[in-house]
């Protein structure tokens, strides 16, 4: 089992910047991959980024490259997702989520994801 917890998110005008933090516990040397989602009202959650744990290429969604940017610090057992130029349309609950089998890590599907945190509401006010 692996636990995630999600820190960081908040309220921010447009333009700022939030730091999110997801820190790992249980079963961390197994986890192959991390990403991170959000998810708006009424909408499906969606890719934002991900890693693999061990890896540096970073992937993102189109709708944050530039702007976002995901790292590890391994360590500590935490990824952090920092967030630039931020607008209301990043607005949603903000989950990280663990792949513990490197074969089914689909990097922007939710389904091949194994744990998840509980979300952290970022709310971006114009």
């Amino acid at each position: 089992q692996v636990q995630l917890v999600e820190s960081g998110g908040g309220l921010v005008q447009a333009g700022g910047s939030l730091r999110l933090s997801c820190a790992a516990s249980g079963r961390t040397s197994s986890i192959y991959a991390m990403g991170w989602f959000r998810q708006a009202p009424g909408k499906e959650r969606e890719f934002v980024a991900a890693k693999r744990w061990n890896g540096v290429t970073p992937y993102y969604a189109d709708s944050v490259k530039g702007r976002f940017t995901i790292s590890s610090d391994n360590a500590k057992n935490t990824v952090y997702l920092q967030m630039n130029s931020l607008k209301p349309e990043d607005t949603g609950v903000y989950y990280c989520a663990a792949n513990l089998y490197g074969s089914t890590w689909r990097r922007v599907e939710v389904r091949s994801y194994d744990y998840w945190g509980q979300g952290t509401q970022v709310t971006v006010s114009s």
